[in-house]
């Protein structure tokens, strides 16, 4: 059985980001370049803070990979954080030699309250380092590598801007990608994309920050990834994990959500085609309002996902708050921020979908050679036709 699994570590001004992969199989062709070519991607969008001019995300392969191909060994991943020459002293690993400024104003909306109060901290400086949406340039890098491993069996994955503020994109059916990646919020509907901008420079002025929904769609995801016989196999569960872990979100819905609790089950089952118009793929529906999830397993359609995110916590416009010293009220702090991250997170958001969907397609198919895994994949592609029936 295939085991893929990663850690990351780092802070948000500290040297470095860093994680390892471990459970590639061997053989797969991997480059520094095209994971640079995502977090690249995750660096964009409107509404992003200063922090994005200063910083020039790179990974640099550390171990795993030998003359362009993995090696089935761990992979590390380091990306330098630019900004760690201006935050030297204050993030140094050594003892301080002298007095170090705390944090103690507490931002509403952050880890800062229950972080300082669960790890003992005196000054908020240790949480919010490391609960920094910093980290996800080290998910991205992740998911790069297991996005090239999807690559291999067909499966692609994007993103699109589905709402910010209380803008809503018009929408309907599979979007145009490539106007997607030209948009500078990440939305396809070029008059919506206009008033969503307008939207982030009429917060920026403020001094306030706004939040939205993104969709994530994986097409060429193969009948039964994931499993209905345990609640912690069900890829439903799963991504729902994974997307709820990225900063800011809180919502996930996966094919048509919360829309169907409304409607009468005729209305909401997707209906299975007959063979003559299944095309290229087995088992085609007539509809995809499931998501391509049933029963906690992939059923050959596109796997859809939205995800909400809140506004983000950190506001030029500061909040009344409390003083962890002192108990007193005091103006939230501040550090430099984004007005808006829902183009960013939806890059965050196509890593955590395919970092799920590559460790169920290797615990489907396994392989210690990513050849392995393919023959693997193939034969059982065989027998996702009717019985006797004839790709």
């Amino acid at each position: 059985m295939g085991m893929l699994r990663f850690l990351t570590a780092g802070e948000s001004h500290g040297r470095a980001l860093t994680a390892i992969v471990e459970g590639v199989p061997a053989g797969l062709p991997l480059s520094e370049d095209y994971i640079a070519a995502h977090l690249s991607r995750r660096q964009g969008g409107y509404g992003r803070g200063q922090r994005q001019e200063i910083e020039q995300d790179r990974a640099q392969i550390i171990s795993g990979v030998r003359h362009g191909l993995t090696l089935g060994s761990p992979i590390a991943l380091s990306i330098d954080n630019r900004d760690w020459a201006n935050w030297q002293e204050v993030m140094a690993v050594e003892p301080a030699s002298g007095p170090v400024e705390k944090v103690t104003r507490l931002r509403p909306g952050h880890a800062d309250l229950p972080g300082v109060i669960k790890y003992f901290q005196d000054d908020v400086r240790p949480v919010l380092e490391r609960a920094s949406a910093r980290e996800t340039a080290a998910r991205v890098a992740v998911g790069a590598v297991c996005r090239r491993l999807l690559e291999e069996f067909g499966v692609r994955a994007h993103s699109h801007t589905v709402a910010i503020g209380g803008v809503e994109a018009r929408a309907e059916g599979e979007p145009d990608w490539e106007a997607v990646e030209r948009s500078p919020v990440r939305c396809a509907d070029a008059a919506s994309a206009k008033a969503m901008i307008e939207a982030i420079d009429a917060a920026r002025e403020d001094g306030d920050s706004l939040g939205g929904v993104l969709e994530v769609w994986a097409t060429g995801v193969p009948i039964g990834l994931g499993s209905h016989v345990h609640w912690d196999r069900r890829i439903d569960g799963l991504l729902a994990q994974a997307l709820m872990s990225i900063q800011s979100v809180k919502g996930v819905e996966i094919g048509g959500g919360f829309g169907l609790a409304g409607q009468r089950g005729s209305q909401v089952q997707d209906v299975i085609l007959p063979a003559d118009q299944w095309g290229e793929r087995p088992w085609r529906r007539a509809s995809n309002r499931a998501g391509g999830i049933e029963g906690g397993m992939t059923n050959g359609e596109p796997v859809v996902a939205r995800a909400a995110l809140k506004p983000i916590s950190t506001i030029p416009r500061a909040l009344p708050s409390a003083d962890l010293a002192t108990g007193e009220q005091v103006p939230a702090h501040y550090e430099r921020a984004d007005v808006c991250v829902v183009p960013a997170a939806g890059v965050i958001a196509e890593a955590m979908v395919c970092i799920v969907l590559a460790q169920t397609l290797l615990e489907k198919f396994g392989g210690d050679h990513v050849e392995e895994t393919r023959r693997n994949w193939q034969a059982y592609l065989g027998t996702t036709w009717p019985r006797g029936g004839d790709p």
